[in-house]
């Protein structure tokens, strides 16, 4: 497994699946308590349309985790030094990681290919904040599963609180269908530690925000959310769309909600659907580029 060193010292694990001439590259930001290959079947939908897809294991999860403490998996979602600015600032290090691993591999006059950031629940909450610092490093933005960064906006709480007459495991709230819980809960590399509890209130609370001021108007946002996802759901959805167009001045905000979905929506009964939505609106976003013709050589 390919790994790059963090300010703090830290190897941070992180997989490729690439293509042949990407139309552009995902650089994929997991959950929290999860881990990459949680996304394997995103990134060969993304791959049989056309994109290279990059995504690591943040501090203290996944792989990452496993060496950052020594194969302890109780301590996994546990972030280690520098706490959530670490994380972010890795997640945003993974960024130029990319960019000089693509531009290794680029062909001689050929222009940059170009990079979508793609969040998922924390890791869209990560998103939203290394887009207000950096939002010239990224050519479209994809959140699924967030919310608008606010008190009263975003459920700090018991997640499965409105789920848990459904079933056993304590994630029912991921997903209508029983077997992503179940293999949630079966797999050695995720933990159900709330956020709060395994950065503690402090650092829990740094995640906390709003969309700048005057991002580049015509950075392209796609915003995908269940209807019955209790981080945020369609209400908090709505505010995060309102505050970029109105706070960041962005044009093309587009969000889509799904009803009855849960929180992850790449992994629900209608996975097919909001997969084909994501390629898409990639597709709209994002044109191919012209192929030389061979006969030109």
């Amino acid at each position: 497994m390919p790994t790059f060193i963090d300010e703090y010292g830290v190897p941070i694990v992180y997989y490729a699946w690439p293509v042949d001439h990407p139309r552009a590259i995902v650089q994929l930001v997991h959950g929290v308590g999860e881990h990459a290959l949680r996304y394997r079947e995103v990134a060969r939908t993304l791959n049989a349309a056309g994109y290279t897809v990059y995504a690591d294991d943040h501090r203290g999860h996944g792989q990452t985790g496993m060496q950052q403490h020594r194969g302890d998996a109780d301590q996994l979602g546990k972030p280690g030094p520098g706490g959530l600015r670490a994380v972010v600032a890795a997640v945003h290090r993974f960024t130029g990681v990319i960019r000089h691993a693509v531009a290794e591999q680029a062909e001689p006059g050929r222009p940059p290919v170009p990079l979508v950031l793609l969040g998922h629940s924390w890791g869209s909450l990560m998103a939203q904040m290394i887009v207000n610092a950096h939002p010239h490093d990224y050519q479209a933005v994809v959140l699924t599963g967030t919310a608008f960064r606010w008190p009263g906006y975003v459920n700090s709480g018991d997640l499965n609180t409105g789920h848990k007459h459904l079933g056993t495991t304590g994630a029912e709230w991921l997903s209508r269908d029983p077997a992503v819980a179940a293999a949630f809960v079966a797999d050695p590399l995720t933990t159900s530690v709330p956020l709060a509890k395994l950065f503690g209130l402090r650092d829990a609370a740094r995640i906390l925000g709003r969309p700048a001021r005057r991002l580049p108007a015509a950075l392209p946002v796609l915003i995908l959310v269940g209807g019955d996802d209790p981080v945020g759901g369609e209400r908090s959805a709505r505010k995060l769309v309102a505050a970029y167009n109105r706070r960041s001045g962005l044009t093309d905000v587009r969000l889509i909600v799904y009803p009855g979905a849960r929180h992850e929506v790449f992994n629900e009964t209608n996975r097919d659907e909001v997969l084909a939505d994501l390629v898409a609106w990639l597709d709209a976003h994002l044109p191919a580029a012209v192929q030389q013709d061979p006969a030109d050589d």
